[in-house]
């Protein structure tokens, strides 16, 4: 692995030279930065170093030991070789972000971002080295436990059967989160029946299930027919995923299986208590996340002030799936501050198809079409519709849509307090 940085503070400044290759740690080969720091927890270690052409080995003792203050390239990424039938990658046009195309099945990022892999990928000594350097938890693509329909569902008639390799890491002491993600008519119903119960038997290796709505672009030309939940369909799924949770809390002392916010704003029901999700297993892929939400905002909404020292017209960006959510719990707390006037800006996804409601998917261009013409003060952006270079989707630029909006421009926080005090701050006070 090539050394691209070197800490000041490293016991191996000035010794290893930047764009230096670290080869082993105590006789192990280093193929990537989960090699690099299992291997680096002994007393002593020999690091064996290719430098121009020239091997060296570097001895250190356990108080030099630690990260080192080595930071190594990352390694190339496995790509899935699926083609699921709700792949989100084959719905998107030509023309955008490379990262947007890159189809990750990499157990490494599993491991440390919580990416979801279907294991295709995998080989024998991948498995081995899960188990060896107890690379828990993984986050586990399942869609369905039934060999034929997930292959069909995967579009990959090599998928091994997942059970087996399933019961294999969990007995290794390996945990897994794993989820479906439910089309109609395809694996919903008596398949997710015994999805359910299929991976509830693996408990408590494997820790939860999330039970995920497909999403769909307009962008699926020459891709399966598929189509989208209805409100009804939705609250049916509520139903069949709770029916399960009184058995598996006498049970196992757990839900178990949890139902994705997604289903419960697309049926208009209330959301559960915060208590419901218990431990938050998969909290980033949308279990949980509304109430969380919610919960945050009205632990801190008293410290919001009861008046803004002049007239303040706040627009809030949304998408359609949290709009509602907004409408009845932030507004009405908002609207009793004095001389502020919020607006809540509902963006209709043009770009990827009004299919898509979700404001992670928002693009600039969307955005803007919405907002321009409204006769608010300042605009108020989620924090999920950009990336860390401030560019939304369509690689439109912060600077660019604030120019173009013509007025003030502000990225939010996840708290949503904070946002609003900072927005008053800047422009009512």
């Amino acid at each position: 692995m090539k050394i691209i940085d070197i800490c000041k503070l490293s016991p191996l400044h000035g010794r290893v030279a930047i764009g230096a290759d670290l080869l082993k740690v105590n006789g192990h080969p280093v193929s990537d930065n989960l090699d690099f720091h299992f291997h680096n927890t002994e007393d002593t270690l020999e690091l064996e170093i290719s430098e121009g052409g020239e091997l060296q080995k570097i001895k250190l003792d356990t108080i030099t030991c630690g990260d080192l203050g080595l930071v190594l390239e990352e390694s190339k990424i496995q790509i899935c070789n699926n083609n699921c039938i709700f792949c989100f990658v084959h719905q998107q046009p030509k023309g955008m972000r490379r990262s947007l195309y890159i189809k990750d099945d990499d157990y490494r990022y599993s491991f440390t971002h919580g990416n979801f892999i279907s294991l295709s990928t995998m080989t024998e000594p991948d498995f081995q080295r899960i188990i060896e350097q107890r690379l828990s938890p993984l986050y586990i693509s399942v869609h369905a436990t039934d060999d034929t329909l997930r292959r069909c569902i995967f579009q990959n008639e090599k998928l091994e059967s997942i059970m087996p390799r399933l019961t294999m890491l969990t007995e290794n002491g390996i945990s897994l989160q794993t989820q479906t993600v439910v089309c109609p008519g395809i694996n919903d119903g008596d398949q997710l029946h015994k999805t359910i119960t299929d991976l509830a038997s693996l408990a408590p290796g494997v820790d939860s299930l999330a039970v995920v709505p497909i999403g769909l672009t307009r962008y699926r030309d020459r891709l399966p027919q598929l189509r989208t939940f209805t409100g009804e369909e939705a609250s049916e799924i509520i139903d069949l995923v709770e029916s399960y949770h009184e058995k598996y809390l006498e049970e196992m002392g757990t839900r178990f299986v949890y139902p994705a916010d997604e289903w419960f704003l697309c049926a208009g029901k209330k959301l559960p208590p915060l208590s419901y999700y218990e431990e938050m297993p998969q909290f980033e892929n949308g279990i949980g996340m509304v109430r969380q939400f919610l919960v945050d905002f009205n632990r801190r909404k008293r410290y919001l002030p009861r008046k803004v020292k002049r007239p303040l017209k706040l627009e809030l960006v949304t998408g359609h799936s949290a709009a509602p959510i907004l409408r009845e719990n932030i507004l009405p707390v908002l609207n009793d501050i004095e001389n502020l006037q919020p607006e809540l800006a509902a963006v209709t996804n043009k770009f990827w198809g009004e299919t898509v409601t979700v404001t992670g998917l928002l693009t600039g261009r969307d955005i803007l079409d919405t907002v321009k013409q409204s006769a608010s003060d300042m605009i108020l952006l989620p924090p999920n519709c950009l990336n860390d270079d401030d560019l939304f989707l369509d690689d439109m630029s912060l600077k660019e849509f604030s120019e173009e909006a013509g007025k003030p421009v502000m990225v939010g926080s996840y708290i949503l307090t904070e946002s609003f005090q900072t927005a008053i701050d800047r422009w009512g006070n």
